[in-house]
């Protein structure tokens, strides 16, 4: 085990995520700079749900595309 401090001021003073975990309690990590959630639960917003589904939509044309050349 190391000896060394932690300096765990900045993170503990930093705002919190909003979300909440699979079990039901809320997550404990620092929201991102000028966010209300952290790296990971930030992924959800409605630009990348968009996105997703603009993709998942031309995937599914060029699927028909495909069979239809068959």
């Amino acid at each position: 085990m190391s000896d060394h401090i932690r300096n765990t001021g900045p993170m503990l003073a930093s705002p919190c995520c909003g979300a909440k975990t699979r079990s039901g309690g809320a997550c404990r990590s620092p929201a991102v700079g000028g966010k209300k959630r952290c790296r990971m639960h930030g992924l959800f917003t409605r630009d990348a749900i968009e996105e997703r589904r603009r993709i998942q939509a031309l995937l599914g044309e060029a699927q028909k595309l495909l069979e239809e050349m068959k």
